[in-house]
């Protein structure tokens, strides 16, 4: 059986701007979010219209990644379900605190973080191996409850890179080379035997529905 998933990131906020470490913060949409998660529910309207079913809307449950499900989830007449496990990673002490900032104020532990440890945790937060291990656990109850069944999640930049990274085979300490776009629509099948045997990316980083222009979900910190 697959099961297909349309990842999208939540909408601009105005912390994405200056790149400031949101994680766990429950930061609303900017004007500019609010006016992507439009353009995104008359995309996914149109496509619904032209028979692209789409079965559930499945959304983290911080405030930013929630204002982006409403307005596609009312334009399809479905319930926004939450799912608390697919919130963003927790930064921690890092967190409302830009790059340059944590390298002032935590310069051993920024220096850690550089060398891209997967086990690395910021103080009072959570590793990318943990992280990723609680990514991929939230996920199998939504793709069991789906099956043969096409979804919606809603989530953030973080969740999607360890979606890409589960489905490509790439390690967690891999630099990343692919976007995580605000608002984009990301396509990943997920074939199931009892349990996710393959996870195939269909399409990524697809914002036709913003005219092709988003920011990334990137910080100022070494590649």
């Amino acid at each position: 059986m697959t099961t297909q998933i349309l990842f999208i990131r939540h909408g601009e906020t105005d912390w994405n701007r200056i790149k400031r470490i949101q994680g766990h913060i429950d930061i609303p949409l900017a004007n500019s979010g609010i006016e992507q998660a439009q353009q995104l529910a008359v995309r996914i309207a149109a496509e619904a219209q032209a028979g692209a079913r789409l079965d559930a809307v499945w959304c983290s449950d911080l405030m930013r990644a929630q204002q982006t499900a409403q307005p596609l989830a009312q334009a399809l007449h479905l319930p926004v379900q939450l799912a608390p496990g697919l919130r963003e990673r927790h930064y921690g002490a890092f967190q409302g605190h830009d790059s340059d900032e944590i390298a002032a104020r935590f310069p051993d532990e920024y220096a850690h973080w550089q060398t891209r440890d997967p086990g690395f945790t910021p103080p009072e937060g959570e590793s990318q191996r943990a992280f990723y291990h609680r990514v991929l656990h939230a996920l199998e109850p939504l793709i069991a409850a789906h099956p043969d069944g096409r979804i919606a999640v809603v989530t953030h930049g973080g969740v999607l890179d360890c979606v890409h990274r589960f489905a490509q085979g790439l390690p967690l300490d891999a630099p990343r080379n692919w976007p995580l776009l605000n608002t984009s629509v990301n396509v990943v099948d997920f074939e199931t035997d009892g349990y996710v045997t393959q996870a195939r990316v269909v399409a990524w980083a697809d914002v036709a529905h913003l005219g092709g222009a988003s920011a990334d979900d990137g910080f100022r910190r070494a590649i």
